[in-house]
């Protein structure tokens, strides 16, 4: 509940772009300073997008632990729901935009969103096999320790 949250917070007119380029304009400009305007324009872009990754990747960490509940490991279909309530809140994000002064949706936002929910199932994915395996490799040495 609290990713998504700040996920509709950060759908409000105080992180529309015209209001983050304020900030980062300013900071590229200090690290970049013989950027052209362009440039700083697609990296200022490039930054908005990877947050959308960023913040739909935490959030579909945060509804798989949700959906797996007391459980452990990773099931398929725990993946698939989280993945379809996350591209359900991307869908019902970029619709609230629609109503926010100096925001506007975007269905290409929906995609970068899912992509973002997608990527971290990879990691939460990996972290489970990696997990499974190492201890598998802990318990088949103590019993025949034992």
């Amino acid at each position: 509940m609290v990713m998504a949250i700040v996920i509709s917070v950060f759908s409000t007119h105080y992180f529309s772009s015209e209001q983050t380029a304020r900030v980062i304009y300013p900071i590229l400009k200090w690290f970049f300073p013989s950027a052209s305007h362009r440039m700083l324009h697609l990296m200022h872009v490039g930054i908005r997008k990877l947050a959308h990754i960023i913040e739909f990747g935490v959030f579909s960490i945060t509804v798989f632990q949700g959906v797996r509940g007391p459980r452990s490991g990773w099931k398929l279909k725990w993946a698939v729901w989280t993945l379809l309530i996350a591209i359900a809140y991307a869908g019902l994000d970029e619709w609230h935009q629609s109503f926010v002064p100096l925001r506007e949706p975007r269905v290409r936002d929906v995609f970068i969103d899912s992509l973002g929910a997608l990527l971290a199932q990879i990691v939460v994915w990996t972290y489970a096999q990696i997990h499974s395996n190492s201890s598998g490799a802990t318990n088949t040495r103590e019993k025949s320790l034992v």
